[in-house]
């Protein structure tokens, strides 16, 4: 039986180039403009340039990211209303 891992969800910014993000079940995809990860409070979108991740850890639900952020955004799980999760991303 697959065990639940239930996290916190927290996100710090620090003067926009570095993110931590604790709650984090999955990352999705990446690479230097998205970084696109599953949370506890659904997915969260990291737009900016430049970002790099630092470290990951879903055992401890961490994940650091250096580099501009110009954007947080949640999608809700599962939520299609207006088109796929990568449609929207990449618009």
């Amino acid at each position: 039986m697959q065990e639940e891992k239930n996290f916190r969800h927290n996100i710090i910014l620090e003067n926009r180039e570095k993110v931590v993000v604790t709650g984090v079940t999955d990352v999705i995809s990446f690479d230097e403009d998205v970084v696109v990860s599953e949370t506890e409070m659904g997915i969260l979108i990291i737009k900016g340039e430049n970002l790099h991740v630092n470290t990951l850890s879903l055992e401890k639900g961490e994940l650091n990211i250096d580099g501009m952020v110009y954007c947080l955004n949640y999608e809700e799980k599962g939520h299609s209303e207006r088109g796929s999760l990568f449609g929207r991303i990449f618009r």
